[in-house]
């Protein structure tokens, strides 16, 4: 039997009745990788010595009546978790040799559950790009379109994910790079609610690995079904146990709703800073469709939601500046001249990301306290709603641009260009108060590519948005191999 597409829970259900052993399912990804790895470029920190160890232990941990959530499971692991023994660089030529001393809070919690991690998946420059590719390990390639982009900064695994290379992958989500890749690429992926768990480990080459609270940054599970992303969350999910996790404990509250025609659901398609591509407006379309074909209650507009503008604006202020709170001081003065010579009626999201770049502390503690008024808006829209559905990014997967300067970048929507980064507004819109997204397959473009749209539930009811996700799996389909 063919398993390398296989959803993690037939795995799990296969492996429990003996019908294929843990060795079984490595050997098979194994010689998946390295048979069509060459093309795609998602693996690139191979661990196949360990992943056979891992995968006899897993044997015989189950011939002796043991059984965990992920017990011999192919995984694989976002390149910027620390895995003792293999190199954490976030691509950077100048930590090509960093080698951590011990596991990532996350890959403990992949390794007590029984996983057999593969190894680890590509990442652009510093995890600041919306592509993977870096001077280190080359380009991450899409499945569906070699001369596309796998998305980032999770690229590489979901790319990984898309040509069966593992079951599940663990990744991150700053500015969408947990959820554009699945778009990208026709997975699924959940950016939980911010703090939901612990990030301990998945941290820069440069920096140690401390249990701090990151602003906006998130952990999360990617896989090729929903349901597996309930079963990875819930191995993710949890406090770090040096900090929060010495008195307190996980209760997530259930879904709220079983069923399809219990969901009350809000739909956008459009936003006020930058067009929606054709193509992505279908995808939302779809799950629109199949919403109100299941008995949902689907709205296209409310008072309720938060402004969409000046979202986009505090996500930008927000992110921006904490990327850039440790420029060296001349790089900031040359950034801080430039600001100041953008005209006063510039409001456009370039202008907001170059006066962001030289935030003062004053600046941010503003945005902060706009961003708690942004949230109580969503607390109230989600008294009247259990989900919003929207774009991740205007489009499907863009081909490869690898020009020096981002920030010079053009996107093309339906033939028109925009500013690169622009793209971020929609991914932002859940970032930014802390919500959870799920990202979903919704549809094809023209050219066949995949294109997904986010489902955004209320705050730390994660299981709501995963929920209505294996709901619309049933009814429009999900995750199909590339031709």
């Amino acid at each position: 039997m063919e398993w390398d597409f296989k959803a993690a829970e037939d795995l799990a259900a296969a492996l429990r009745t003996g019908e294929v052993s843990s060795v079984e399912l490595t050997e098979g990804a194994i010689a998946r990788i390295e048979r069509d790895d060459e093309a795609i470029n998602a693996i690139c920190v191979p661990d196949f010595d360990r992943a056979r160890a891992a995968a006899h232990q897993a044997d015989r941990a189950r011939a002796r009546g043991e059984d965990r959530p992920l017990l011999g499971i192919p995984v694989t692991v976002k390149e910027s978790y620390n895995i003792a023994g293999l190199p954490t660089t976030w691509g950077m030529p100048a930590h090509r040799d960093y080698m951590p001393a011990e596991d990532a809070v996350q890959v403990s919690r992949l390794k007590a559950a029984g996983a057999v991690v593969l190894g680890k998946t590509n990442v652009p420059l510093g995890l600041q790009d919306i592509q993977s590719f870096n001077e280190i390990y080359g380009t991450t390639a899409n499945p569906w379109d070699h001369g596309r982009t796998a998305g980032g900064s999770s690229g590489g695994s979901a790319a990984a994910l898309a040509s069966g290379f593992g079951a599940l992958s663990i990744g991150s989500d700053l500015a969408g790079s947990l959820r554009t890749p699945a778009h990208f690429c026709g997975v699924y992926a959940h950016k939980p609610t911010l703090g939901l768990a612990a990030t301990r480990g998945m941290v820069a080459p440069s920096e140690p690995a401390w249990p701090v609270d990151l602003d906006l940054a998130v952990v999360g599970p990617m896989a090729r079904t929903a349901r597996d992303l309930t079963l990875l969350l819930d191995v993710m999910a949890g406090p770090d146990p040096l900090t929060h996790g010495m008195a307190h404990r996980l209760a997530l509250p259930p879904a709220r709703h079983e069923r399809l025609r219990d969901f009350r659901v809000l739909i956008l398609d459009e936003h006020p800073l930058l067009p929606t591509g054709s193509a992505v407006r279908a995808g939302v379309n779809r799950v629109a469709a199949a919403l109100a074909d299941g008995g949902a209650r689907v709205e296209r507009h409310s008072p309720l939601l938060p402004d969409l503008a000046e979202a986009a604006t505090l996500y930008m202020r927000l992110l921006i500046s904490g990327s850039v709170a440790r420029f060296p001081i001349d790089s900031y003065e040359r950034l801080r001249t430039r600001a100041a010579a953008l005209s006063a009626d510039d409001q456009s999201l370039d202008a907001v990301r170059q006066r962001a770049l030289v935030f003062s502390h004053r600046d941010w503690m503003e945005a902060d306290n706009r961003r708690e008024a942004h949230r109580h808006g969503w607390r109230q829209l989600f008294a009247e709603f259990d989900a919003v559905v929207c774009p991740i990014t205007p489009t499907p997967a863009f081909p490869h641009d690898h020009s020096p300067n981002p920030m010079e970048r053009r996107l093309d929507i339906d033939g028109a260009g925009y500013p690169y980064f622009d793209q971020l507004a929609w991914a932002g819109l859940a970032t930014m108060p802390g919500l959870p997204a799920t990202a979903i397959p919704a549809d094809r473009s023209p050219e066949g590519l995949p294109v997904g749209v986010q489902l955004i539930g209320p705050m730390f009811e994660d299981r709501t948005p995963l929920r209505l996700a294996e709901l619309l799996e049933q009814r429009i389909g999900g995750f199909r191999a590339p031709n």
